[in-house]
Order: structure tokens, then C-alpha cells, then sequence
């Protein structure tokens, strides 16, 4: 990489946030981590932000103070770093949520390691990673059609392709034809860019 990058992880869990140290620092990142939200805090208020490109990690799901706890912090604190929150598996609605309260991206527990350093890189680099851009992603979100938004706004609430064919009353299939259709249409790669966009993130 030629340009300095941070990333703050935060993380309770040993053996993942040490194998994600490992993975990012071997792609040329600097690491700072830490096992609570707590711990990130005070060192930020001490120490501060560095003025090269940095961004945070953390996991949802961590005892004393959770990810949305720790989201609230910063935006108290006025630190605008973007956020990048880590969810396990099936937890799409906090994921949701995450975003609806600033989080830049989230990734869904397990996943390729070549997709967070992407994802990181990606996110320093894009201009204003917390802004929005309402009326780009409405316009985009215009070109599906009823049933089409329908499936969307189930996959986005993290419901399976067997549970959106029950809820709509057509098959699975039908359901994968709409999918493929929609991420067509929207020029979107997995769940993540969806939920972005219906957030209203261009």
C-alpha cells in the first residue's frame, strides 16, 4: 500500500481478533487492537486519531458495551471514523441497524479475508463513508419492479429464500429469479450493497 492506513479492531474475541491482526498487517496495514470498546475509547481519548487514513472494526456482539453502544459513543464524542461492524451469521437486521446509525459496511461472520481488506481499503477511500446519498439510491431502487422491491425489503429483514417463497406465496425459484434480477437491476453484489442502498447510500 503507498498511503498510511489504521485500522482500530475491536474485538472480544481472542483467536478472531488476532488471526484478523495477522491478516491485515500481512497486507501492509497497521493494527490496533483491542478485546473491548472501552479499551479503544480511552486510548482514542488520550491519544487521539491519527492524521493518516484509518478506519474501525468491531464486532457487534461484546460484552460491557456492544457495537451499537460503542457507535453512540463516537458520534458523542464527535469522532467520525467510519465504521465497519462485524455480525455473525443470520444477524442482517442488526447489521441494518448498524448502518441506519452511521456504520460505513458490515460483513457477515465467517467471511474471506481478501473481502475485509478490500472492504477496508474501499471505505478510506470513499468520500464521506457515513454520508448518504438519498436521491441517487431512490432512483436506483426505482427500476424494480412491486414484487421485486417486495423480495427486497425481506432480504434485507435477513429472511431465507424459503421463508421470502412462503411469505409471497411463489416458489423458491421464482424467489432466486427475483434476486438475481434485482441485483442486476441494481448493479449490487451481495446483501451488504443492498442494505445500503435501501438505507439510502448511493
Amino acid at each position: 500500500m503507498t498511503a498510511a492506513l489504521t485500522v482500530f479492531l475491536v474485538d472480544d474475541d481472542d483467536s478472531f481478533r488476532e488471526s484478523t491482526q495477522w491478516l491485515l498487517e500481512a497486507a501492509g496495514v497497521d493494527v490496533i487492537a483491542f478485546s473491548t470498546a472501552k479499551d479503544f475509547l480511552a486510548q482514542i481519548k488520550t491519544q487521539g486519531l491519527p492524521e493518516h487514513k484509518y478506519c474501525v472494526v468491531t464486532d457487534f456482539r461484546m460484552p460491557e458495551m456492544n457495537g451499537f453502544e460503542l457507535i453512540d459513543e463516537m458520534r458523542r464524542l464527535h469522532l467520525s471514523s467510519p465504521v465497519i461492524m462485524i455480525t455473525g451469521h443470520g444477524d442482517v437486521p442488526v447489521a441494518v441497524e448498524a448502518m441506519r446509525m452511521g456504520a460505513a459496511h458490515f460483513l457477515e461472520k465467517p467471511f474471506d479475508g481478501d473481502v475485509l481488506i478490500e472492504t477496508v481499503q474501499r471505505i478510506v477511500d470513499e468520500p464521506g463513508a457515513n454520508l448518504r446519498n438519498p436521491d441517487g439510491a431512490k432512483e436506483r431502487l426505482g427500476k424494480l419492479s412491486p414484487r421485486e422491491k417486495q423480495v427486497l425489503d425481506l432480504v434485507c429483514a435477513g429472511k431465507l429464500n424459503k421463508t421470502i417463497a412462503d411469505v409471497l406465496g411463489i416458489s423458491i425459484k421464482t424467489v432466486e429469479l427475483h434476486r438475481a434480477n434485482m441485483l442486476n437491476k441494481l448493479g449490487a453484489r451481495n446483501v451488504q450493497e443492498l442494505v445500503r442502498l435501501t438505507l439510502g447510500y448511493e
